[in-house]
């Protein structure tokens, strides 16, 4: 019995694609276009997601850790993959799988050419994170006089990008201070080219920076929760490119005596009766302890079905008194009904967090 008898995420390639072309649509033809597939591509499957975006067209890949990348190397993934954390500690592996670490910082930078020294290696491509504002990595304006003057005259490694990160693009109240950000990436990356003596490529808008500020794409975006269907503008209707779904394992018809259901005893049955379905996927599988209760409803044959009871670790139960049902029928967790951002309203939370929630144990079905 394989995994998709009981629980899977079905990553539609439709989807994907109609997502990339929205994205590519509000671009000019030369600018690059760069696919974020950290967190294991937020929970969408990392090899999956790279391998449909590589065959759609993308120019660059980004992961969050070096092990990430190498993931995708030894998956035959052959885009370039930026590490946007790349510490310091796994040099020699970047260097042997051709990953290309972003640098925050000259001491990030010194640790790097130490490496390339003792391996010989020479132009190592390398991408330079500008602090506008985010305060999170990055150098800050008062350390370009430093980082210029050491890599100018540093063979060791080349700049393939100068890039900073957008902290509100998705806000318009908050536009003055994107507009500064922007403004600030631009003097630093023209500081950083001048002393150089070439131009890199300039990045900062994401997703939301796409839809929003289209007008400075510079030479490439970095495309994120965009491309699995979330929006920053109210009026586009992405189409999500996943959909958690799950098989009923049993059904039972429950009467007052038989008492409540679940840990806690916090399911209790209706006077009338209570049909419950069970399904093999809990807090474990991405469904989150505070949607139990009632607090959110899932699809099944076209009606919405509550959770009744506590979500369990592996398993939950719904409420399906009423609704035509059978061993085997499959429940619909996320995707177009409901919606991720439903349940993330209801978790006063982000789709990213319900997204990089799902884990590996949850197989990635490319419905194509």
């Amino acid at each position: 019995m394989g995994n998709d008898d009981f629980s899977r995420l079905e990553l539609s390639l439709p989807a994907a694609r109609q997502n990339y072309r929205y994205f590519r649509s509000l671009l000019e033809p030369s600018t690059r276009l760069l696919v974020l597939v950290k967190a294991n591509a937020y929970g969408h499957g990392a090899v999956e997601f790279a391998g449909l975006m590589q065959a759609e067209g993308a120019n660059y890949l980004a992961v969050a850790l070096p092990v990430e990348g190498i993931e995708l190397r030894k998956a035959g993934i052959s885009l370039p993959i930026l590490v946007l954390t790349a510490g310091t500690d796994f040099f020699s592996e970047m260097i042997r799988y051709r990953l290309e670490p972003s640098i925050p910082n000259l001491s990030s930078l010194k640790a790097l050419v130490e490496v390339l020294k003792a391996e010989g290696v020479r132009d190592f491509p390398v991408h330079i994170k500008l602090d506008t504002g985010m305060h999170r990595l990055g150098f800050m304006p008062d350390e370009l006089p430093e980082l210029c003057s050491y890599i100018a005259e540093c063979p060791y490694v080349h700049v393939v990008s100068c890039f900073s990160h957008l902290a509100v693009a998705e806000d318009p109240s908050q536009d003055s201070f994107t507009l500064g950000q922007i403004e600030m990436f631009r003097r630093g990356a023209e500081t950083l080219g001048k002393a150089l003596g070439y131009k890199p490529l300039w990045h900062i808008l994401n997703s939301a920076g796409i839809e929003r500020f289209p007008q400075y794409q510079f030479d490439m975006v970095r495309l994120g929760i965009g491309i699995y269907g979330i929006s920053a503008l109210p009026d586009v209707k992405l189409s999500p490119v996943a959909s958690l779904k799950v098989k009923i394992l049993q059904i039972k018809k429950l009467t007052p005596e038989d008492g409540t259901i679940g840990y806690g005893r916090w399911g209790h049955i209706a006077p009338e009766g209570t049909v419950t379905a069970t399904i093999p996927c809990g807090y474990a599988d991405g469904i989150n302890r505070h949607l139990g209760r009632g607090a959110a409803s899932f699809s099944l044959n076209g009606h919405r079905v509550r959770t009744i009871g506590n979500i369990c670790m592996d398993m939950c139960m719904l409420d399906v008194t009423g609704v035509p049902c059978k061993v085997g029928d499959t429940v619909t967790i996320f995707g177009a009904d409901p919606t991720i951002g439903e349940l993330a309203q209801i978790l006063d939370t982000i789709p990213y967090e319900i997204l990089t929630g799902v884990p590996r144990r949850i197989e990635r079905i490319i419905v194509r």
